[in-house]
């Protein structure tokens, strides 16, 4: 294969800005620069930007997916994409790429605007035989009547955005008074709230990439956050949380893990490095939450801990990706 030129994109416009260029500097510093050049690409809004060495700054042309440097006009080949929330998670990007018929390493439009509509999300996996949580929808404008919400899913329950990453807007809520503060912040993130039941239980995380010739599922991580649950700070403070990888987990229950992670994965037509994250229940009955088109990659990040357990370096975690779908789209 040839020395690919690769765009990093990076940042965007949602919450989850820094997160996603801490994952983009640890994502480039493990890329074999014998088989890549590498340019990172900050997205906002329309701006995409290549900062230099020397910190010079070059738009990237949109119309031909390229960079004008002093040098000369660089092609970029293949897009990696490490935009946590908008316009990364949400199929904006990937609408662009796929226009312009650029290779990407993420899964298309179609399985991200899905992933990231969380009820969207759950109906899919639903349908492909996964337990879910019971939900109630609120979109913006809707009246909310805390006691009656609060009775149908019961106390505690949580409060989150319906599109939105990293908990971002998400509440746990302990008394019916809490509900009405909780859906504005969680309104402030996304156009839609979710009110979702509560399951008691041991929260996993499950990194899986399928290839067109193997499928990888990475060790199972449990997460167990010093919070009431795995929040924004318990997410991304160090020490926070506790993350066990692998979980110290019955062969039973991981087998189960594995499949459901599978079948949501294919049920949403994913593509490339995605997390899903489950809770099992005490009886030992996951029920799905949600999947992560592009998970943290970041030092603290939980998939690159996996693969780290599984023998695989971040670096040829990512050569897996992008040979797989450079390849795939040539």
């Amino acid at each position: 294969m040839k020395k690919l030129n690769i765009a990093l994109l990076a940042g965007g416009n949602s919450s989850e800005r820094e997160v996603s260029l801490q994952s983009a500097a640890q994502v480039a510093d493990s890329l074999d620069r014998e088989k890549y050049n590498v340019y990172m690409i900050d997205v906002q809004g329309t701006s995409w930007t290549y900062r230099d060495v020397i910190g010079e700054q070059y738009l990237v042309d949109k119309n031909d997916f390229s960079l004008v440097l002093p040098s000369g006009k660089i092609a970029l080949d293949y897009a990696l994409v490490m935009i946590h929330g908008t316009p990364g998670e949400d199929g904006r990007t990937q609408g662009y790429l796929e226009m312009m018929e650029i290779p990407f390493s993420s899964s298309g439009v179609v399985s991200t605007v899905l992933t990231f509509d969380k009820l969207a999300c759950k109906r899919a996996v639903q349908f492909a035989g996964l337990t879910v949580a019971k939900e109630v929808m609120i979109r913006k404008g809707e009246k909310v009547d805390p006691d009656k919400l609060a009775a149908e899913l019961g106390l505690p329950l949580f409060i989150k955005p319906n599109a939105s990453g990293s908990s971002c807007g998400v509440t746990k809520i302990t008394s019916s008074r809490q509900i009405p503060a909780a859906v504005e912040a969680a309104l402030a993130e996304s156009d839609a709230v979710m009110a979702e039941q509560y399951i008691e239980g041991r929260e996993m995380g499950c990194g899986i990439v399928v290839t067109r010739e193997k499928e990888y599922l990475l060790p199972v991580t449990e997460i167990i956050p010093k919070k009431e649950f795995f929040d924004y700070e318990a997410k991304y403070t160090p020490g926070m949380s506790e993350e066990i990888t692998p979980a110290e987990i019955e062969p039973d229950i991981l087998a189960e893990l594995n499949r459901m992670t599978l079948t949501a994965y294919r049920a949403c037509g994913c593509r490339g490095i995605v997390r899903i994250d489950f809770i099992v229940n005490p009886e030992g009955v996951p029920y799905f939450i949600e999947i992560n088109s592009i998970p943290g990659m970041s030092a603290g990040s939980i998939v690159p801990k996996q693969a780290a357990s599984a023998g695989i370096p971040l670096g040829e975690l990512f050569d897996i990706v992008i040979g797989d779908t450079y390849f795939e789209r040539k």
